[in-house]
């Protein structure tokens, strides 16, 4: 078991293995989260078209937000007098915050970076906006996040090895200060006087190095030289093909302490976090769950299902007949699709909490086969079953 030598809150055992595929328990300040397990993403502080409750209800153990946005609106110093993101956004489980670094790959017409940090224009008001490792570490500890992640620049794909090199070299600079600013706020000796906004606080040091191998091993390395409290695998599902990605994951996550928690950021499709929880990975992030369901995708247990297309006009079945979520148990295809060509505000919801609980029931069997020794198992009925490929219509056998 390991826990950060300051502050016994915070904890990571491996309770199973099944193969490289592991269940374990993270604990934090404000509770613990059954790992292999997924994170909602609520940018802004809020899961779009959710509510806390809604969240709770669905099984979500853990929220992502992120610190690029809410550093634009509404200030993590604004946050910060609030009581931190936990009691301004009403959530009171655990709460994890990026770092930015995706903005930086994200953004890539809007910013530019030097070896101190990167300068974004804002997307709001074009307004600059400055981020260092520094820095980045001091809004994530303002907000109160209980997992927080060192600075670091998202390699794009395809990036030849030079290309590659110089992004991790910069990322392993820009980890080290990270570190040494987070373990100055922990030592109280950072913030002018502040202390963390939520107790026991970790720092996730995140591995990068495109899809060459070599490099991602020098990359794990040394970050784990640093001694994180966790590790992040970054850089992948930038637009390299599944297989390179699972690849890669498996690779890095090879080359991180078996103690430690291990988060594959912003991963993926269903079948994409299938594959890399057989490679060893605990912790996962994406847009897609909700993203997609405000444009009218579905999750199922076979496939995703486009709930806009005409054939589902008259359709009295639910979304996904093997589903026990709340739409649909009590909702029609026809009905859902109604919602979404009216373009009424109720068809994100039940859209989204349809998707989240896909994808939480899903993690929820993946910890159940690792448990009971049947995790290959598993892994090959659900490829059976389902298919990438975005479909009107779904069969029923």
């Amino acid at each position: 078991m390991y826990y950060t030598a300051v502050a016994a809150a915070f904890g990571f055992r491996v309770t199973r293995t099944d193969g490289a595929a592991r269940t374990g328990t993270l604990r934090t300040a404000h509770g613990v989260i059954d790992t292999p397990a997924f994170m909602p993403v609520g940018t802004q502080g809020v899961v779009k078209a959710l509510t806390p409750r809604d969240l709770r209800d669905v099984g979500a153990q853990v929220v992502l937000a992120n610190t690029y946005h809410l550093l634009l609106r509404p200030g993590d110093a604004l946050v910060a007098r609030r009581g931190g993101l936990h009691r301004f956004m009403g959530w009171s489980g655990p709460l994890a915050t990026d770092s930015g670094g995706y903005q930086v790959f994200s953004l890539g017409a809007r910013r530019s970076i030097d070896d101190d940090g990167v300068s974004f224009r804002s997307h709001l008001d074009g307004r600059p906006v400055r981020l260092t490792p520094e820095s980045a570490t001091d809004v994530q500890v303002r907000l109160g996040a209980d997992l927080t992640m060192a600075f670091d620049e998202c390699t794009p794909y395809p990036a030849t090895e030079d290309e590659a090199h110089a992004s991790m070299e910069r990322t392993l600079r820009w980890a080290r200060r990270s570190r040494e600013r987070f373990l100055a706020w922990r030592a109280g000796r950072a913030g002018g006087g502040e202390a963390m906004t939520t107790p026991a606080q970790a720092q996730f040091g995140v591995v990068q190095g495109g899809v060459h191998p070599g490099l991602r091993e020098v990359s794990a390395r040394e970050t784990v030289g640093l001694d994180f409290d966790a590790y992040a695998i970054g850089g992948l599902s930038v637009g390299e093909p599944p297989a390179v990605m699972y690849e890669t994951a498996g690779l890095t996550a090879a080359g991180l302490p078996a103690d430690r928690p291990r988060y594959l950021m912003g991963i993926g499709m269903p079948d994409d976090l299938v594959e890399t929880v057989a490679r060893g990975v605990d912790l996962f992030d994406c847009v897609l769950p909700t993203r997609n369901a405000r444009n009218g995708q579905l999750f199922t247990s076979r496939g995703p299902l486009s709930i806009k297309g005409a054939v589902h006009a008259e359709d009295d079945r639910p979304p996904d007949p093997d589903c026990r979520c709340y739409t649909c148990r009590n909702f029609s295809r026809a009905y859902l699709r109604h919602l979404h060509v009216a373009r009424e505000m109720t068809a994100a919801t039940l859209n989204t909490l349809h998707n989240l609980h896909f994808y939480l029931d899903t993690m929820r069997r993946m910890r159940e086969a690792i448990a009971s020794g049947a995790f290959e198992v598993f892994r090959q009925a659900f490829h059976r079953a389902y298919s990438r490929r975005p479909r009107h219509e779904l069969p029923d056998d």
